[in-house]
């Protein structure tokens, strides 16, 4: 994530959730884990989007203020798509498809329930 102060200088923010904690980078430099209690990411459509860092202790840490932060994209899913789709066992499809129970007999029912089922793959279940 960039970051932007006041001054508007540009920060680069990376953070890493790990379990119960995180490594939180600010333009390239590891944050000591134990000078940041909590962050939180928020961003609400029309308004500039924030990082913000609960200090453990301000007097041993070196920044303050509010932040700017620039949300990356979501990356694009059709090559994704492409691989999963790409390992679907046409047979295996229609088998389960029309196993399914509540299968029924309106228009598209079995594309909805192949649909129904590449979800259920794609999710693992």
């Amino acid at each position: 994530m960039d970051q932007t102060n006041d001054t508007d200088t540009t920060r680069r923010v990376e953070i890493i959730a790990r379990g119960g904690g995180a490594d939180i980078d600010i333009d390239g430099v590891r944050i000591d884990p134990s000078a940041v209690k909590a962050y939180s990411v928020s961003h609400l459509a029309g308004e500039r989007p924030e990082v913000l860092l609960h200090v453990a202790d301000r007097g041993d840490t070196q920044w303050s203020g509010m932040a700017r932060v620039a949300v990356a994209d979501l990356p694009d899913p059709g090559p994704a798509a492409v691989v999963f789709l790409d390992a679907i066992d046409p047979e295996a499809l229609e088998h389960a498809a029309l196993a399914r129970p509540g299968l029924g007999t309106e228009p598209y029912s079995l594309t909805k329930a192949m649909l129904t089922q590449l979800e259920e793959w794609a999710r693992g279940l």
